[in-house]
């Protein structure tokens, strides 16, 4: 019987005894290595620790300049990720995050911190769920597992105009990989406003063999009245004009109905956080500068995974309603993550919009 790699865990898996080893880097252990942990000689925490020593957390976090990029993590050999954690200061969409594997110099994840963790609006949301958990007051947690085989590496950029600290600890196994393992990918984009009568692309420019695992988008609308009734299409391996899937309505995609609404005498929208969706953030107007509505959810594919053979394209409609009972095509403020695992190469990403039109106002 082969021997158990230590991947794939669940409940059912935590009894299995397993030759994986187990790492963690950190601010306290930038490399990893078995026995290094907790030695550092200076850093943020040093003058706090002043009077205590080395080991007494001297060095928790890192700073990072504006316009700077810190390696938070660069491993060699095979394994996965299996949790990263982190809390940041500043604008959270001017955190860039980037993941790239196995000597590629292209990244498979580039996205700003806040939407990679289900938080596109820069300010906290709970969320529990099984891929990703936000605790209080600023705690992001991924569960998604990352396997890769000849290494990693993990970088963060501060495109504000600000210094920003940075706690985080990435854990993962050192454990061999099978050969039908693909790569995680997430890719943010944002399109404000969406001109008239265009669709919006959550995903796009995919080719290889792989399965679609899930969906964030933080929606930002600009007209009165229900924005949800628009489609989400996966066209798959060479859909032209017409998918493959096509969804029946905005909330229904998020697991929910009817507007995600459950009447004005117990709130109207209602917020809600499960496993494998949710409506995370509803941020109501205050009656002053705050004046539209805002909202953000998450749909994980983890017991559906939509598979392509060779390519895939995402888009989802905008359309609220107008006069004659006839839909409204909207033109709101959209910005997404889509998370999805492919086969190696990672082509090239559309390239980030700058700091002035990433930020939330």
């Amino acid at each position: 019987m082969a021997s158990f790699n230590g991947l794939g865990m669940h409940l059912g898996q935590l009894a299995r005894l397993s030759k994986a080893r187990t790492r963690s880097i950190s601010p306290e252990n930038f490399t990893g290595e078995k026995g290094k942990g907790g030695m550092a000689t200076e850093g943020t925490g040093a003058s706090c620790a002043r009077d205590l020593g080395i080991g007494w957390k001297i060095s928790p976090s890192i700073r990072i300049a504006p316009g700077e990029t810190r390696t938070l993590a660069e491993v060699r050999g095979s394994g996965a990720i299996q949790h990263i954690w982190m809390t940041l200061t500043g604008h959270w969409r001017h955190s860039i995050l980037r993941i790239y594997w196995d000597g590629q110099e292209t990244p498979s994840v580039e996205c700003p911190a806040g939407d990679f963790f289900a938080c596109g609006w820069g300010q906290y949301a709970q969320i529990s769920s099984l891929a990703v958990c936000v605790n209080p007051g600023s705690a992001f947690n991924c569960y998604w597992e990352m396997p890769y085989r000849q290494g990693f590496r993990i970088t963060m950029t501060n495109i504000a105009a600000q210094e920003m600290t940075l706690y985080y600890q990435i854990t993962f196994t050192e454990t061999d990989v099978p050969d039908d393992v693909a790569y995680f990918h997430a890719q943010f984009r944002r399109t404000n406003p969406l001109p008239y009568k265009q669709v919006y692309t959550i995903l796009d420019g995919v080719y290889g063999q792989g399965q679609y695992v899930g969906t964030y988008l933080a929606w930002g609308v600009n007209n009165n009245g229900w924005w949800g009734e628009g489609e989400i299409k996966f066209y798959l391996d060479g859909d032209d004009e017409y998918p493959t899937i096509c969804g029946t309505g905005t909330e229904d995609y998020f697991c929910g109905s009817y507007n995600f609404d459950v009447g004005k005498e117990h709130g109207g929208y209602r917020e809600f956080t499960t496993p494998y969706s949710g409506l995370a953030q509803v941020i109501r107007p205050d009656g002053l500068y705050r004046s539209q509505m805002r909202f953000g959810m998450y749909r994980w594919h983890i017991t559906d995974p939509i598979r392509f053979e060779h390519d895939l394209r995402v888009i989802i409609q905008a359309l609220g309603w107008r006069s004659g009972g006839r839909y409204l095509p909207l033109q709101d403020d959209i910005a997404s993550v889509a998370y999805w695992y492919q086969t190696l190469p990672t082509m090239p990403f559309p390239p980030l919009p700058d700091a002035d039109y990433l930020e939330v106002i």
